[in-house]
């Protein structure tokens, strides 16, 4: 087979040349530094925190709506306040004030089955809890820039509650509700969106754990169980 030198020469030597000096030049090394320095820098520059938190206190007020009851129908109000330390941790206490009514399944069960199912009552809540805000970023929605934090809260709460535990058992007994009282442990995560510099809203989900007997049956008492009270709080705050 002939070959053409001159053709050879003219086209294809130099595209040899060319693909030669590119593999000299580049490497695994240079196309990692490059996929490592852009990612990284440009997600800094969009994530520069706005709002900052460090050195500041805050309080809050919303509603609540509890979603832990069976045969129960609970809402409320909750109030509470914090200081950051710095950008991360904060301590905050809260209160939480329920209102609760029987429900459509409390009604169908006592219509039904002409029987009362045992209930335990919200009434209140005192909460003390460390703050940790890990996550912050913003979200472009219709040409409007949302700033936002996500935190998570851990402490010890004290809860008022009110059951039927002692009468729901004993059909010859009306169905009487007693006070009750119970220290436990408190889990929450929630986002808070940055409207200004001093004004926030809250979206909380709560979790209480707590020890307590269910309802006893006459002539033995019931045993500790450990329990729980979820609450969805939506509230708004100043920060100063």
């Amino acid at each position: 087979m002939c070959i053409n030198v001159k053709l050879f020469k003219k086209c294809f030597l130099p595209m040899l040349l060319l693909a030669a000096s590119v593999s000299s030049f580049s490497s695994e090394k240079d196309l990692y530094d490059f996929l490592w320095l852009d990612p990284d820098k440009s997600v800094y520059v969009l994530q520069n925190k706005v709002f900052k938190k460090a050195d500041s206190f805050y309080i809050n007020g919303g509603y609540l709506m509890g979603i832990t009851g069976e045969f129960q129908s609970t809402k409320g109000l909750k109030g509470s306040a914090g200081y950051y330390f710095n950008e991360e941790w904060a301590f905050e206490v809260g209160y939480n004030k329920y209102s609760t009514s029987n429900n459509e399944a409390f009604q169908s069960i006592q219509s039904i089955n002409q029987s009362i199912p045992f209930i335990r009552r919200m009434k209140s809540q005192i909460s003390a809890l460390a703050i940790y805000s890990p996550f912050y970023g913003k979200i472009n929605t219709f040409n409007k820039i949302i700033y936002f934090d996500w935190n998570f809260g851990l402490g010890l709460t004290k809860l008022a509650t009110e059951s039927n535990a002692l009468t729901v058992s004993n059909v010859s007994t009306a169905d009487t509700y007693n006070e009750e009282s119970y220290t436990g442990t408190i889990l929450k995560t929630g986002l808070r969106v940055h409207v200004t510099p001093s004004f926030h809203l809250d979206v909380d989900y709560q979790r209480a754990m707590y020890k307590a007997p269910g309802p006893s049956v006459p002539g033995q008492s019931a045993a500790d169980e450990w329990r729980s009270n979820s609450d969805v709080i939506l509230s708004i705050g100043m920060s100063f």
